[in-house]
């Protein structure tokens, strides 16, 4: 009693409505959907402006591919007639006598930055989190971050000043210990060493922002009961520090396989020379002079799509092992 009753499927009600529970279960799907687009609408209004450019700096480049297969003459246009070679470009560029050294420059030396960019990150994480003087802390990462947020061509013009063999103040803290200078911007077997020394330099500030996250999320308790156990700060490190970091050096680790071609365009065209060309030209440079110097579009269009397709390959592998041994996805 005072309860309505139930009323049944199809049945009319008091207000004339029949009943069909899948409808109704399927329209107040739908208004709660539609609500939901009309409060996330600001949301996918802020997605416009990285469409757009993802768009026109990203997917409508792609039609100028085809010039990689083509004998490409600026003056008779884009879309004009032009000569169109097949796989010639990637034959021409394969059977260089500099394409193995080319190759193994940019692999040589992107995988010394990933290598000595990681190592230092994680050693100035770690011995930053043992300063428990914190305006101490603060004012050495300050000075540590700086140079991330300097461009190549201002750091390059530092660098040229500091490794000056006359003048540069390394040099003269090498004549000051007796040796002889070195000319680290104009000998070809030292050039690689700098770029990866001065890429670690530049960087690794900003690297130490993740590792050291990962450290202040450890809980206190595992050190007070590894130094109520007799554990030294070198142990604890050791057995607590580097175990919890573990995960994210491995995950940043593998997601660097997807970059292992980039060598640093930047950098490495802001030091070079003609001296070090031998150990210091990468694919990016390559393409760069062929490109625009020598003018020969296809070729230098040709090698860009071979390194963006081989990245493709790494980067689709490096999520793959991301996710299967750090259970890391995007989506």
């Amino acid at each position: 009693m005072g309860m309505d009753k139930k009323l049944p499927i199809g049945e009319k009600a008091s207000g004339g409505e029949k009943r069909f529970p899948g409808r109704t279960a399927k329209a107040d799907r739908k208004k709660r959907g539609l609500q939901r687009l009309k409060n996330q609408l600001p949301l996918h209004f802020m997605l416009i402006p990285g469409i757009l450019t993802l768009i026109v700096f990203h997917l409508v480049p792609l039609i100028g591919l085809r010039i990689a297969f083509q004998k490409f003459v600026p003056v008779k246009g884009f879309f004009g007639d032009q000569k169109w070679v097949g796989w010639g470009n990637f034959r021409l560029f394969f059977s260089m006598p500099n394409f193995v050294n080319i190759f193994r420059n940019t692999v040589v030396i992107a995988l010394g930055k990933i290598i000595f960019g990681m190592v230092v990150a994680v050693v100035v994480s770690l011995l930053l989190n043992e300063i428990r003087a914190m305006k101490f802390r603060k004012t050495v990462q300050t000075i540590i971050y700086a140079p991330y947020f300097l461009s190549w061509v201002v750091f390059g013009g530092i660098l040229v000043t500091i490794l000056s063999p006359s003048e540069g103040i390394i040099n003269q803290i090498i004549r000051a210990l007796g040796f002889e200078p070195v000319f680290f911007l104009g000998n070809a077997r030292v050039f690689p060493a700098t770029l990866i020394a001065t890429d670690t330099w530049k960087n690794f500030g900003m690297s130490t922002i993740v590792y050291l996250a990962t450290l202040t999320g450890i809980d206190p308790g595992l050190y007070e009961a590894a130094s109520i156990d007799g554990a030294n700060r070198w142990k604890q490190v050791i057995h607590i520090s580097l175990p919890a970091m573990a995960p994210i050096i491995m995950l940043t680790g593998i997601l660097n396989i997807g970059s292992i071609l980039n060598a640093g365009f930047d950098q490495v065209l802001v030091l070079y020379n003609s001296q070090v060309m031998s150990t210091g030209d990468i694919i990016d440079t390559f393409v760069y002079r062929m490109g625009l110097k020598e003018m020969q579009y296809g070729l230098s269009t040709a090698v860009g799509l071979f390194k963006s397709v081989l990245s493709t390959i790494l980067m689709t592998t490096a999520y793959y092992l991301s996710y299967k041994f750090s259970d890391y996805r995007v989506w």
